[in-house]
């Protein structure tokens, strides 16, 4: 992704679809909001409400760009030391919303501005991550009604 800009990135997400994973198993009304750092990097607060437990659990991070600014190719942090890949391979012109990968196909998700987004708009972007070789019949649809 080229001429990113990370002033405009920056805000709350919502998760419209992702594939599974361990960190997220069970959540629902997931949201994502990103803050600059004084450091140059990027603060990340992901938050879900898990629906086993009845409560909303968050978990933070970090992101810096592993090369230019102007590329959406960052590595993010929640464990310490170690970072894993956030690579943003679709996104809006208007940054209303975009879709995220990881360092490989297990990893995807789209994102959007507001919990609901167009069902044209998410399944042009469900057919580009099949065509880029992600198990997109794998997806999982977040619900965002309340009281998540």
């Amino acid at each position: 992704m080229r001429d990113f800009e990370a002033s405009r990135y920056l805000g709350k997400w919502y998760e419209i679809a992702r594939l599974d994973h361990s960190f997220e198993r069970g959540l629902q009304g997931v949201t994502a909001e990103y803050s600059e750092r004084e450091d140059g990097g990027i603060d990340v607060v992901n938050s879900g409400y898990n629906v086993e437990e009845d409560k909303r659990e968050s978990a933070e991070g970090k992101a810096y760009f592993i090369d230019d600014r102007d590329l959406g190719r960052l590595k993010v942090s929640f464990f310490g030391p170690f970072y894993g890949a956030y690579n943003i391979i679709e996104l809006d012109e208007d940054y209303q919303w975009a879709m995220v990968c990881g360092p490989d196909r297990d990893y995807l998700w789209i994102l959007a501005r507001s919990p609901n987004l167009d069902k044209a708009i998410v399944d042009r972007l469900i057919q580009k991550a099949a065509d880029l070789g992600f198990a997109s019949d794998e997806l999982i649809m977040v619900r965002h009604e309340t009281p998540l």
